[in-house]
């Protein structure tokens, strides 16, 4: 399924959520693929290196990226609101309508790539939309922080990435994983610790991810 674009284009966007304006940047490859949309975790933002350096990767193998930041800079000061999960949810549930009301996105088939608390969002918000969402990938996540009964609804195909060093998390992974009753797979990222800083592991996780959305992102 392709996009109405045939050249390549970026767009800063502004998409009303609740009571807030949250911003974006929307950038597609001349004739994208699909469409990965990006869930920050706690702390981080649409300007986090690591994730920016994943959708670079995607887009050069032909899939558009959104990059958003769930949270106004005033509720990110709030550590408790980082870890709110519904609200996470809600808000990538709000920007996902967004996507498929938007004329340069709606064709696309969408994905969705969560980083830390943000990739719990990406599941619930899986787990809600059902077959409107063709595949999840996960990076140092907190998928456990889903809640069992989402974990069990999610029928997207699931790439859980986790460094081999970040051990705590990677129990937490490897109990939701067990949850999991969707195509799945769970990497371990040898010598990585949380957030993938060691040499190449980075380079390991977009490769991994992006085959994964190639694969599943289709008509």
């Amino acid at each position: 399924m392709q996009s109405i674009h045939q050249t390549a284009f970026t767009q800063l966007v502004s998409m009303p959520v609740d009571h807030v304006m949250i911003e974006g940047m929307l950038e597609l490859p001349a004739r994208p693929s699909g469409l990965v949309l990006f869930a920050h975790g706690s702390g981080s933002s649409r300007h986090s290196p690591r994730n920016n350096f994943v959708a670079r990767v995607l887009r050069e193998k032909g899939m558009g990226t959104l990059l958003m930041d769930l949270l106004s800079p005033a509720e990110d000061l709030n550590y408790q609101t980082r870890f709110d999960i519904e609200l996470l949810t809600r808000r990538l549930l709000l920007a996902t309508q967004w996507v498929q009301q938007n004329p340069a996105t709606v064709r696309l088939p969408m994905g969705y790539f969560g980083a830390s608390t943000g990739a719990a969002a990406a599941l619930r918000a899986a787990a809600a939309m059902g077959d409107g969402v063709q595949a999840v990938v996960s990076r140092g996540g907190r998928p456990d922080l889903a809640g069992h009964p989402d974990l069990v609804r999610v029928r997207a195909p699931t790439l859980l990435l986790v460094g081999s060093l970040d051990t705590e998390v990677l129990e937490l992974n490897q109990a939701a994983y067990a949850l999991l009753s969707c195509p799945k797979k769970i990497s371990i990222v040898p010598g990585a610790t949380h957030l993938f800083e060691e040499a190449g592991t980075l380079e390991q996780v977009a490769s991994q991810a992006a085959n994964w959305f190639s694969h599943h992102l289709m008509a």
